[in-house]
């Protein structure tokens, strides 16, 4: 019974993380970015991110003890012809059941690669990876070329903490945050309005487009 008590509490917390500040998930977002850039010999290619139509950044936590638990949040963004569009709020959570010990944080980087993804994230709803969009592993590298077509609408990047071990998010439902969008825009606003540069982007917003690059 106590297990199972710590192990809620985990949960608990892992889920208070997920609804961290608006403000704080966009600049924790940019420190992330800018840390799988910046990776010596594992880094998101400049190629890969020059051709990006769009970039979703979350971090994820996970905790277990026989259950396990998981929940995450972040934000996407999309180029538009003024530059980057401001953050949409994204999050992710769920339930299992397995063998399983201890606690993991994981940050990942999705690459959007087409209009399709860009589009997926728009709607306002959920998002399945592998299923509403394709998903594969990215290229990484200094020196990776990425100059031939995407072998996937979505590249996706990881980098765990903790000890678990080939985190994925296969398969997992990516929530649009409609509340959090609301609150940091000050209006009520869609994620196509952001994606799509028809929201006015928030000043708060400038490290996290500034770490996305040009």
């Amino acid at each position: 019974m106590k297990k199972l008590l710590i192990l809620f509490g985990l949960v608990a917390l892992a889920g208070t993380a997920a609804q961290a500040d608006e403000q704080d998930t966009v600049k924790r977002s940019a420190e992330i970015l800018r840390e799988f850039r910046s990776m010596p010999e594992h880094q998101v290619p400049r190629a890969v991110l020059r051709n990006a139509r769009g970039l979703a950044i979350m971090r994820v936590v996970k905790v277990g003890f026989v259950f396990s638990g998981k929940g995450g949040d972040g934000v996407v963004i999309a180029r538009t012809g003024n530059g980057w569009s401001g953050p949409s709020f994204i999050g992710t959570g769920g339930a299992g059941w397995g063998l399983q010990i201890g606690g993991q944080v994981t940050d990942f980087v999705f690459v959007l690669n087409n209009r399709d993804a860009i589009r997926a994230f728009s709607r306002g709803g959920n998002v399945t990876l592998g299923g509403d969009v394709s998903a594969a592993a990215g290229p990484v590298g200094r020196d990776v070329q990425a100059n031939v077509t995407p072998k996937a609408a979505v590249y996706t990047y990881s980098l765990s903490k903790g000890l678990f071990a080939g985190v994925s998010l296969e398969g997992a439902v990516i929530a649009t945050e409609k509340g959090k969008n609301e609150h940091y825009y000050g209006r009520s606003v869609t994620a196509s309005q952001i994606l799509n540069g028809k929201a006015v982007v928030p000043p708060g917003s400038a490290a996290l487009r500034n770490a996305a690059g040009g």
